[in-house]
């Protein structure tokens, strides 16, 4: 059994034939860092060619958050006086969601906590992503002048009907159960039982995919708590799919507010305080990832990313509102909807030529 030295923000362990890594930073609620990413990247190449190596477990420390995001501060801090970290945090975090999957071992995600952002991408592009009552997915970058990223555009689409534009869009958050009913999750297991689940996962000689499966089937049906609860979204599904389906923003924004509905006036509500820019940036990347590999839509959203560091400023306003100040009152610039043009949201999706991420 191998771990990494006392204080690393990822402990790497080997128990029997299985590699565990722990996100540690519990503290900033295992935000992913760029030490973090450097970490985890080569230690997942290695295990995947290892042969003592046959399933991969990743796990949050401090039992509030798998991971909350990435280290978005820092990020834009970077981005401000052109350091290099704006670049390669987006560039080196993607290769690793790339890598979590097209993983050639079960990868299994245990996602109890809160899972959001740069942790959805280090867990649901994975085969087995397990949540738990503890668990708090949600995409909110349209708040802070971003977009889904991390592959968003591949595995939102993909979700049932409308389902995936209204979580980008709205950002809006799902609890325990309907993490796993929604799509997101591969299963749900009673956090009590996640210790007990992990050690038996752990335990397994050379196992399948099949035997990983059959694992964690047997602990989703010995969890019933929420069993008997529908799905949040379940009433407004239809009307989800419904609104949701138009071929632009402003068409589904004037679906929302000619419905009338509480529902749909919540939504439109919502809506209104996002910024515009990354609204119609995120409306197009998951229109087009829904057609898209993961490794396209992966060098899509690069682009994406990089236009949102040097050719906006919602990103850094909305981090400043959102993350800094807490004012919770950014200054979008566009201000509306209608005047983001057609052509600044098509120059965000160009090729950056020999700068693009290469897969």
């Amino acid at each position: 059994m191998m771990t990494s030295q006392a204080g690393a923000e990822i402990l790497v362990e080997k128990v029997g034939n299985a590699g565990v890594i722990t996100l540690n930073r519990p503290k900033a609620l295992n935000a992913l860092n760029m030490n973090m990413i450097r970490l985890m990247y080569p230690q997942l190449k290695k295990w995947e060619t290892d042969k003592e190596t046959d399933i991969v477990i990743v796990k949050g420390a401090g039992g509030k958050a798998f991971c909350a995001g990435g280290d978005i501060i820092a990020v834009t801090e970077a981005g401000k006086i052109g350091d290099a970290l704006a670049k390669n945090f987006f560039r080196e975090e993607y290769i690793l969601n790339n890598t979590i999957g097209t993983y050639q071992k079960p990868y299994v995600a245990l996602i109890d906590g809160i899972t959001m952002g740069g942790g959805v991408g280090l867990s649901v592009h994975g085969r087995f992503r397990v949540a738990t009552e503890k668990t708090l997915f949600a995409m909110p970058e349209t708040a802070i002048g971003l977009f889904p990223d991390v592959g968003g555009g591949y595995f939102l689409p993909r979700l049932q009907g409308q389902l995936g534009l209204f979580l980008a869009l709205t950002g809006f958050r799902l609890k325990g159960r309907d993490v796993q009913r929604a799509g997101v999750a591969s299963h749900f297991v009673e956090s009590q039982k996640i210790a007990a689940l992990e050690k038996e996962l752990v335990d397994l000689k050379t196992p399948s995919i099949e035997d990983v499966s059959r694992v964690l089937d047997s602990y989703q049906k010995r969890s019933s708590l929420d069993a008997e609860k529908p799905f949040v979204l379940e009433q407004h599904i239809d009307l989800i799919d419904k609104l949701f389906q138009s071929n632009s923003v402003e068409g589904i924004v004037h679906n929302l507010k000619t419905d009338g509905s509480p529902f749909a006036q919540k939504q439109a509500e919502t809506l209104a305080k996002m910024s515009p820019t990354s609204l119609k940036i995120t409306f197009k990347q998951l229109q087009a990832g829904g057609a898209m590999s993961l490794q396209e839509v992966l060098v899509m959203e690069y682009r994406l990313s990089q236009a949102c560091m040097v050719k906006g400023s919602d990103f850094y306003e909305g981090v400043r509102a959102v993350l800094v100040d807490k004012d919770h009152s950014p200054k979008w610039s566009p201000s509306t909807l209608k005047e983001v043009s057609e052509q600044s949201v098509e120059d965000c999706f160009s090729s950056l030529g020999d700068r693009d991420l290469k897969l």
